[in-house]
């Protein structure tokens, strides 16, 4: 029994208490919570159902729980049900409920865990959008692991994800970046303002392979040649890196395509007919506090010019246009100021603030030989996506980028992140995984056959550890359900950790092939359909990360 059909049960047993009482069942929440307790002696799950609703109808909460303990304990699913402090009611599962577990997992497959909580969501997630003026650095390393992730995590919910990364190829980092190309191709120093590392050069020197009389151009043409195909080059290589990290998008959206379409234009006329726009010294203001932003914002400059957030306005105007019902935008720990200037902005045209989310991710950093890492020899100031991967492999950086929670500040230990040890974490889940295919293998070499779960007596998983893992793996549709409620694909991780410990605390307290000449115990069975259960648990899980799952390590 799942925890879902178990918090049913328990809804529905106590609808029929308080039925026979005379009292109104309408004050019983939609989703009962059923939670393992922190002590296992006090059963396999406890809720307080009882509490939450006692005060409402006026009556003593642990009368109320001894009624509700003794209809679950009449049931089949339930072997015991008991009333602990001033309410709260522990459980523990019959048998064949626990066994029913298993059968669920492995008849769900790769599906268990999904849940429908986003069903008809179209959810346009933005993240990364890393300037095409380098290589891909640590932050954007951090968003493309948990961005993919978390996509991931929400489409397992039932949501349509659409993966977008913002194109910034408008304004003046990437005249920065024209400037310092055009500098490396003449073998001059980069601009004092300008972008340094051995990659401008390369880039440089494609230029002008590609374009051979470049240099030779006037400025203003001689310029737009190197912005043109620099530019491209730049961003061919950022995809690459993310192809190569498991991170692709379904839309790649061109900032440049705003104002050369003229939506800016349209969007920033549209807000001034709503009133939403007042002319203030020569510019066109935004009234975003109004809003809760904390001041009023240039839209159009003095000059005439757009401001930055004009072309925000009329990216999230083309968003909803695009049939989008929910906005999130996965952006850098210097970005806090964009919540209120992105909500203020859906208001102002009239939307819904709630249809913007925005995420904020903190720095990392990385340390080897307990020391920080803070260069790259290719890109010179930063550390770059590819130097991580080089040194610690994909599966174990988008690991690491994922499990603490993003907002906040990550160490990545190199040291720590290479080895073949349990200290490194996802070598720690992946092992299991590894292990458990390991376990297959070798029972088939022994001619046990498992056969149809359904078949399998599974009642005689009696045992503690048994339990305790078969209670774990029950946890999995929950924890994605948090994790996709929250934004919070880290959850994700952690679970996995739990999981993997409670596999090898259970392989080592339970015997499960036969040594030697030793006749094959009737749990085996059973128990290789347990194993067969939590390895496809950890697949599924490490599936939504973008990890794999190695059969052998």
């Amino acid at each position: 029994m799942t925890p879902a059909a178990l918090a049913e049960l328990v809804r529905s047993t106590a609808v029929d208490v308080l039925t026979a009482r005379g009292l109104d069942p309408s004050v019983l929440p939609a989703q009962v919570t059923v939670e393992r307790p922190r002590n296992p002696e006090h059963g396999d799950y406890a809720t307080n159902l009882v509490m939450q609703i006692a005060k409402k109808l006026g009556v003593n909460p642990r009368e109320l729980a001894v009624e509700l303990a003794a209809a679950l304990g009449g049931t089949d699913a339930i072997d015991s049900a008991e009333v602990a402090g001033p309410g709260f009611v522990n459980l523990r599962l019959a048998a064949d409920a626990t066994a029913g577990l298993v059968r669920a997992v492995l008849t769900a497959g790769e599906e268990y865990g999904r849940g429908t909580a986003l069903t008809g969501r179209r959810i346009n997630l933005e993240f990364v959008s890393a300037n095409p003026t380098g290589p891909i650095h640590l932050g954007g390393t951090r968003w493309a692991a948990v961005g993919d992730a978390l996509g991931r995590v929400l489409s397992a919910q039932g949501a349509e994800v659409t993966r977008e990364y913002y194109f910034n190829d408008a304004g003046a980092q990437i005249d920065r970046f024209v400037k310092s190309l055009v500098a490396a191709a003449k073998g001059e120093p980069a601009p004092e303002d300008g972008y340094g590392g051995e990659y401008i050069g390369e880039i440089a020197s494609q230029v002008v392979a590609a374009e051979p009389g470049a240099l030779e151009q006037p400025e203003a043409e001689r310029d737009e040649t190197f912005r043109r195909v620099g530019v491209n080059l730049m961003f061919e290589q950022i995809k690459k890196s993310l192809h190569e990290f498991g991170t692709d998008f379904d839309v790649y959206f061109h900032e440049n395509s705003l104002h050369q379409s003229g939506a800016v234009e349209r969007a920033v006329e549209k807000l001034k007919a709503q009133g939403s726009l007042y002319e203030k010294d020569g510019a066109w203001w935004l009234r975003s506090s109004d809003y809760g932003d904390d001041k009023d914002r240039v839209v159009i400059k003095s000059d005439g010019a757009p401001a930055y957030i004009a072309g925000d306005i009329a990216y999230f105007q083309d968003k909803r246009a695009r049939g989008f019902d929910l906005c999130i935008y996965m952006l850098g720990a210097d970005h806090h100021g964009y919540i209120a200037r992105l909500k203020a902005a859906a208001a102002a045209a009239g939307d819904d603030p709630s249809t913007v989310e925005v995420l904020i991710g903190q720095l990392v950093s990385l340390v080897r030989d307990g020391k920080p890492v803070r260069m790259s020899k290719r890109a010179g100031t930063v550390v770059t996506m590819d130097d991580v991967v080089d040194a610690i492999g994909v599966d174990a950086t988008r690991y690491a980028m994922i499990r603490a929670s993003a907002d906040s500040t990550l160490d990545i230990d190199l040291d720590t992140w290479s080895k073949r040890t349990s200290d490194n974490p996802v070598f720690y889940v992946q092992y299991a995984h590894a292990r458990l295919a390991s376990l297959g293998r070798t029972a088939a070499d022994l001619g046990i056959e498992l056969g149809d779960v359904a078949d399998a007596d599974l009642s005689l998983l009696t045992h503690e550890r048994e339990g305790d893992l078969i209670r774990t793996l029950g946890e999995f549709p929950r924890v994605l359900a948090s994790a996709a409620e929250l934004r919070e694909p880290h959850r994700v991780a952690r679970y996995l950790e739990g999981l993997a410990a409670a596999y090898h605390k259970f392989y080592d307290s339970c015997r499960i092939l036969p040594r030697g000449d030793e006749e094959i115990s009737p749990v085996a069975v059973p128990r290789l359909h347990l194993c067969a259960a939590a390895r496809q648990v950890l697949a599924n899980g490490l599936a939504l990360l973008g990890v794999s799952a190695p059969e052998r390590m």
